[in-house]
């Protein structure tokens, strides 16, 4: 009671407890401060980590996508690889297989393709890269008949106008020497190689030998004169001894006679030989002709 008579001592302990009260009310302040701006710290940093995940997602997303494209890509290139492979070892399966020879000329003249055909009928070991003058050098065919005169139409230039002047085909027969020395009678078709968009890309020779072909009509050629010419001995053997016989039924002398019917069996004789030597040759040569 004397403290609380004391105006002094009353003072002091009424701005203590009010002193007390403001600290305790700052402190209270300072904590709620110092909590919202944690919070908005932890705000701030979420906000910020979130923003550096979203692209770093979509950077991998679209890693993701370019990586299966790429699988896509590769996977498509090697299908397309594997058919233009299996297309090349069709077509040179095709090529080396056919009988005939076949020859591929590019833009520039140049063979690109040949076949082995091709080359054992022209007798190179390799025609890639030589020109047509090159491979048939002065090899040449009889052409029609231009104002009365007949001329020679050289493979080269055949291939040439296909190639060059805008000829749709050629065909030409022709006799050919092999850089051995081989003469060779061929035939040869010249057709053009169309792009997809009408360009030309370059012209294919077909090739065939005809050599054995023409050594059998050569013969049955010789075969005919052989039998025209054989046709006119028999016919003149013939009237030989019909006139032999003729002197023979209207003569009377015996020595002459006996001299005409000697006569008449020699012609008959030579005859006989003739004849069947003729037709013994015959069918030998036809054998052979089969032969080959």
């Amino acid at each position: 009671m004397r403290i609380l008579a004391n105006p002094i001592l009353l003072r002091a302990a009424t701005v203590g407890l009010c002193s007390a009260f403001f600290f305790m009310l700052g402190l209270l302040f300072v904590r709620s401060l110092r909590k919202k701006i944690s919070e908005e710290a932890e705000e701030v940093a979420s906000a910020g980590a979130s923003m550096e995940t979203l692209p770093l997602n979509l950077y991998n997303t679209v890693i993701q996508q370019l990586k299966q494209q790429k699988h896509e890509l590769q996977v498509q290139s090697q299908a397309e690889q594997h058919r233009a492979r299996t297309s090349e070892n069709f077509s040179q399966t095709v090529l080396s297989n056919l009988s005939c020879g076949v020859l591929v000329f590019g833009a520039n003249g140049l063979v690109k393709t040949s076949n082995a055909a091709a080359k054992a009928i022209l007798g190179f070991g390799a025609v890639n890269g030589m020109s047509a003058p090159d491979i048939f050098r002065s090899a040449a065919s009889q052409a029609a008949p231009v104002s009365g005169e007949a001329g020679q139409v050289h493979i080269a230039d055949e291939i040439h106008a296909v190639l060059r002047e805008g000829s749709k085909r050629r065909q030409v027969e022709a006799e050919y020497r092999t850089p051995s020395n081989e003469t060779r009678f061929i035939s040869m078709t010249v057709s053009q190689v169309p792009a997809v968009d009408g360009s030309l890309l370059g012209v294919t020779c077909l090739i065939n030998d005809l050599t054995e072909l023409q050594k059998i009509r050569r013969q049955q050629e010789l075969q005919g004169e052989l039998s025209a010419e054989m046709a006119l001995q028999l016919r003149t053997s013939l009237a030989t001894i019909a006139g032999y016989a003729q002197q023979l039924a209207s003569n009377r002398d015996p020595d002459l006679a006996e001299q005409l019917a000697v006569d008449i069996a020699q012609e008959a004789a030579q005859l006989d030989h003739s004849i069947g030597g003729f037709l013994t040759t015959k069918p030998a040569a036809r054998g052979a002709a089969a032969g080959r």
